[in-house]
């Protein structure tokens, strides 16, 4: 177990000392192939736990194969934008990606939420340099905004895990952070201590995943980073917010405060939504689109957890197509950036035609992550949405149609807008022409979220069930 945690941090490691620019991105890749190897290993034999600290868990299954993946692809196109961005040190960069995959792993196996907080702050401290990798006065302001809201947030998120703390120390309660003592526990917990917990948490930890109105970090961060690092941050950071997210809701409906916290996460969902329509109607920057439509799928797993029942499953499987679109849409939207050297809508058009694998992907990605069939978000979705409404929440349901209805609208106007027309006259940097070592991997991605929609596996349908069975859903 503790493999895909020191593995990778054992390169990064290896990253900072190794003097060679070159040969440091196949450190990334070696590490992304022993991460997944070692994952695959655990699926098949979990092995012992480490009692109270770490345990592979169905929750944390989906976002420990959610990371891997995504990973996984990231490091394959790592080795041509690295050997493409030549001009830049990478020392930082590799060695803080590889802790990262390290961090996100503890957050996928943590049972103790104490440990997850340290695990949730060292995704925000190895991040934050990395949005820096352009070394310009946007990219440096970026990595300050994200990185003092986030640390912010998750400040806020350690008072809450001292609330809980305290709402344990109640007459009959395990006097412990660990999740399985804490949910043994259920009433005796002190019920004012564990919603004051959970009102801290849910802003704290929601901060980190982008909820609304606690997002002003994702558009600066997502549309400075490159293309890689936003891949990472949007599938697979917020996965790991998303899954804190979620033990803290174990902790809350064994105490009886179940109630309160999906309403909170439902009025939060939908508001995350309701925000994501307004700034990508009209929106003028394509990867800051892409922060936005981030904002609408946190809001997504949000409303998910908040109904609760049969949507349970559905968040859960839509945490894993997420970081799958995601993946596509960062990794072309990163090879258009470096064809035309622009992130304007109104600068960029033709992509079809001047990058013929890249802007396929974009495009296809687009209607990947709006939800059409036959991609597996449009089956996450409909999850959510039959949840929504077989469990009486009608407005939400409709509200739900209606912002993805109107986040449809608004992306595919600037998708369409990018993909088609000629791009003569567009700007365009040399040496930057489209190749299999960018697509092959956002293609990869695509291919797994198209046969999630088409046939999914009962092995992982049944995970997603047992995922949502500890927040109190059902298959």
């Amino acid at each position: 177990m503790l493999l895909v945690v020191l593995f990778p941090l054992l390169l990064g490691a290896l990253a900072f000392a190794l003097p060679s620019r070159r040969a440091r991105p196949l450190l990334l890749l070696a590490g992304a192939v022993g991460h997944a190897a070692g994952v695959a290993w655990l699926f098949a034999d979990p092995g012992e736990a480490i009692p109270g600290w770490l345990e592979l868990d169905a929750p944390g299954k989906v976002v420990l194969a959610t990371v891997s993946a995504l990973f996984l692809a990231s490091a394959a196109y790592a080795q041509r934008y690295l050997r493409l961005r030549e001009d830049r040190e990478n020392r930082v960069f590799v060695g803080g990606l590889l802790v990262l995959l390290a961090a996100l792993s503890v957050v996928a196996l943590s049972q103790h939420l104490g440990l997850l907080w340290v695990a949730i702050e060292v995704t925000t401290l190895t991040t934050a340099p990395l949005i820096y990798f352009d070394r310009d006065a946007r990219s440096l302001e970026a990595a300050w905004k994200y990185l003092l809201v986030c640390s912010l947030g998750v400040a806020l998120a350690l008072l809450g895990t001292f609330f809980l703390a305290l709402a344990s120390a109640a007459p009959g309660g395990p006097r412990s952070l660990v999740l399985r003592e804490l949910v043994a526990a259920g009433p005796a917990l002190s019920r004012p201590w564990v919603r004051a917990a959970f009102v801290f948490l849910l802003v704290g930890y929601g901060t980190k995943m982008g909820l609304a109105p606690l997002h002003s970090w994702k558009p600066d961060a997502y549309g400075e980073a490159p293309g890689l690092l936003g891949a990472l941050l949007s599938g697979g950071v917020t996965s790991a917010a998303f899954l804190a997210l979620a033990r803290v809701l174990q902790v809350c409906g064994a105490a009886g405060e179940g109630d309160f916290s999906r309403q909170a996460l439902l009025v939060m969902g939908l508001l995350s939504m309701a925000l994501a329509c307004v700034f990508i109607v009209g929106q003028r920057d394509y990867k800051r689109m892409l922060a936005y439509s981030s904002v609408e799928h946190m809001g997504i797993l949000a409303v998910g957890l908040g109904v609760g029942g049969a949507a349970g499953a559905g968040a859960f499987f839509h945490a894993l197509n997420n970081g799958l679109v995601k993946g596509v849409l960062f990794l072309a939207a990163g090879s258009i950036h470096r064809s035309y050297g622009t992130k304007r809508v109104d600068e960029v058009r033709g992509a079809l035609r001047r990058l013929p694998l890249s802007g396929p992907l974009f495009l296809a990605g687009f209607f990947a992550v709006t939800g059409a069939p036959p991609f597996g978000p449009f089956f996450s979705e409909l999850a959510i949405l039959q949840g929504a409404f077989g469990s009486g929440h009608a407005v939400a349901g409709a509200l739900f149609l209606a912002f993805t209805a109107v986040i449809f609208v608004g992306m595919g106007s600037i998708v369409l807008g990018v993909v088609q027309g000629d791009p003569e006259g567009c700007p365009e940097r040399p040496g930057q022409a489209d190749g299999w070592g960018n697509a092959a991997p956002p293609l990869a991605l695509l291919a797994a979220s198209l046969v999630l929609g088409l046939w999914l596996p009962p092995s992982l349908r049944d995970l997603f069930a047992a995922a949502s069975a500890t927040v109190g859903g059902r298959p």
